[in-house]
């Protein structure tokens, strides 16, 4: 197994790649409450994986081959 899939909490940047998205949209998604996090001092923040997998699993929806897909 992955040392990447044992670690429990991910910094922004980490989220956002695994999310393939901007880090400022990840930013967004925490800051908005979308996406759980903690913050850890003044500057660090983290995001615990099973909330990113729950966010995942509750954003989900099935697209047909014709529809865009907007973020």
């Amino acid at each position: 197994m992955e040392a990447a899939a044992q670690q429990s909490w991910l910094t922004v940047p980490e989220v956002a790649r695994e999310l393939q998205i901007p880090r400022s949209r990840a930013y967004m998604l925490i800051s908005e409450g979308s996406l759980p996090a903690v913050r850890i001092g003044q500057k660090s923040i983290r995001v615990n994986r099973r909330e990113l997998e729950t966010f995942l699993l509750e954003q989900r929806r099935v697209v047909s081959s014709g529809e865009e897909v907007a973020m």
